[in-house]
């Protein structure tokens, strides 16, 4: 997260911005009139632009470079956007999964070793010993 909060922290103003990404600064104007990029505002109302919208900046001059229009653009970011959404949301089920997974086999453990102890206390604890090992029962 805290690599993500860099990228998003508000550094560069439209000068700085257009000289990074080779563009001029009316065309980020035009840009952020289209919602294609929305850089923060300072308190004197002044366009800060982030790491992050550097390179989506980037992104789009190499995808207007290749002939795609801005329709196209938005519809190709959209799609990044939401496909960025999704494995982030996949990410968090596979460490979910792997918690649940533990407990699971935390739980198996418990019920083997409740099932291979006699109620009365009196277990060999050699013979329960050999039954968790070979996975059976006493």
């Amino acid at each position: 997260m805290a690599d993500e909060s860099a990228r998003t922290k508000p550094l560069y103003m439209i000068s700085v911005a257009a000289e990074l990404t080779g563009m001029h600064p009316q065309t980020l104007r035009v840009y952020e009139s289209k919602g294609l990029v929305n850089p923060k505002r300072s308190g004197g109302n002044t366009r800060l632009y982030s790491q992050a919208d550097i390179e989506r900046l980037e992104l789009i001059n190499q995808l207007t470079d290749e002939g795609i229009n801005l329709a196209g653009v938005v519809r190709i970011l959209d799609m990044k956007e939401r496909a960025e959404e999704r494995e982030r949301e996949n990410e968090q089920m596979r460490v979910r999964m792997r918690q649940l997974e533990e407990e699971l086999h935390e739980l198996k453990m418990q019920k083997r070793i409740t099932a291979l102890a006699p109620r009365d206390g009196s277990a060999d604890p050699e013979k329960v010993l050999r039954g968790l090992l070979s996975g059976g029962e006493l």
